[in-house]
């Protein structure tokens, strides 16, 4: 029999999906939420914070005294909808049906009934990126109290992870500083419930070029900084067609070789004045087998080299570099104990890999386990109209119950 979605983990969905945590903003709203739901339970949390206190990482454990632990993990923080076309407010967390004639809301006590006709979808930003998974964790945390499991089930609910994955590095740290040794780690990012045990790296850069200014009849008593960048933006761009044509390939990827590619470039003030300034950024999405800090130092040397000749002109002209975030590429294994038990729960045979970053990674990177294994689909994540469906929601919540009755990752 399919799983059907329980009205709490749908209300607590819609929950969440109204508090606005784009990440500019503060997700304490979502976070203290959390908190209070767990502690009318019994459950203390353990909060770390940025450096202003306005946003936080909740870790709980739930079975507290269990002999191992496994991560649940999610992040709070969403994307913004700015300019985007949606056809509902994106913090309404309105539960529609398609095809429903007429179309319109759908009572909550009509989803079995329609179910038929296809599942009725959870709309709103983060619905499916990604607080449906952790509405749906929270929901079934009396389970995981309740249950004979020799596991106990530690929730890690992070901020910033759509900028670059700060909070996560912050509550993994206090996690050591308390002797917590997870076995394993599940990360509910939208998989559509297939487990996922790859995905590739995002290194982000920013380059800002210091040239010397001059009346544009003067060129060779000036450095123009536009002109520079250009070479080292072609630079990336070499690598990018080299990494296309020569890496070796890693299949099951969308694109089964590391990228490069330059997002932003901003320079000058007037077309008759060589520019002083410009800034560009970009990234490498780098596969597990390669090694993205290797391509930052490549692009570095060869900025380095066209220092000299500036320098000549004026001695204040250079590069600099800012990282603007780091996240590992996560490389798991189908042999893994984790994804062999995030299979069975799933009631999946196959895994899978995502173009997508996560913070697999880094868990990975602390020594633990990780898979990734979510409902949604990143083909709704970040768009208009954000939607997961109740039947991928209702998948997790088996998901979930599943892991609650655990007795062995074997």
């Amino acid at each position: 029999m399919p799983h059907i979605l329980s009205a709490r983990s749908l209300e607590t969905a819609q929950t969440l999906v109204r508090m606005n945590t784009v990440s500019a903003n503060s997700n304490l709203e979502l976070i203290h939420f959390v908190r209070d739901r767990l502690a009318a339970l019994g459950v203390r949390s353990r909060l770390t914070y940025n450096a202003d206190k306005t946003k936080a990482n909740l870790f709980a454990t739930l079975g507290e005294g269990r002999p191992s632990g496994i991560i649940v993990s999610g992040h709070t923080d969403t994307v913004p909808w700015d300019g985007q076309d949606w056809s509902v407010d994106p913090l309404s967390a309105m539960v529609q049906h398609w095809p429903v004639e007429g179309g319109g809301p759908v009572p909550v006590g009509r989803v079995a009934e329609l179910a038929a006709l296809g599942s009725p979808r959870l709309y709103g930003r983060g619905a499916a990126d990604m607080k449906g998974f952790i509405a749906v964790a929270l929901a079934n945390a009396e389970h995981f109290l309740e249950s004979d499991s020799p596991f106990a089930v530690h929730f890690a609910f992070s901020y910033d992870e759509e900028v670059g994955c700060f909070g996560v590095r912050e509550l993994i740290a206090d996690m050591k500083a308390q002797s917590i040794q997870p076995v394993a780690c599940i990360i509910g990012e939208p998989t559509s419930m297939v487990p996922a045990i790859a995905h590739k790296g995002v290194y982000r850069y920013r380059c800002c070029v210091r040239g010397k200014e001059a009346h544009s009849s003067l060129t060779p008593q000036s450095v123009n900084a536009i002109e520079m960048a250009a070479r080292v933006v072609g630079k990336v761009r070499d690598m990018a067609e080299g990494f296309e044509q020569h890496e070796p390939r890693y299949e099951g990827f969308d694109v089964p070789f590391s990228t490069a590619s330059v997002g932003q470039f901003h320079g000058g003030i007037a077309d008759n004045v060589v520019p002083r300034d410009a800034e560009f950024r970009y990234e490498f999405r780098n596969l597990p087998t390669a090694d993205a800090q290797q391509m930052q130092k490549e692009v570095r040397a060869y900025a380095s080299r066209l220092e000299a000749p500036m320098k000549k002109v004026a001695p204040d002209t250079g590069f600099q570099f800012e990282t603007i975030c780091e996240v590992p590429s996560f490389l798991g294994s189908a042999k893994d104990p984790i994804t062999r038990l995030a299979q069975r729960l799933a009631g999946e045979d196959r895994t899978t890999l995502v173009a997508f970053g996560t913070e697999a990674g880094l868990f990975k990177g602390a020594g633990i386990p990780t898979i990734v294994c979510g409902p949604g689909s990143i083909t709704q994540a970040h768009q208009p109209d954000e939607f997961v469906t109740l039947e991928q929601l209702a998948r997790c919540e088996a998901f979930l119950q599943g892991l609650a009755r655990t007795q062995s990752l074997d």
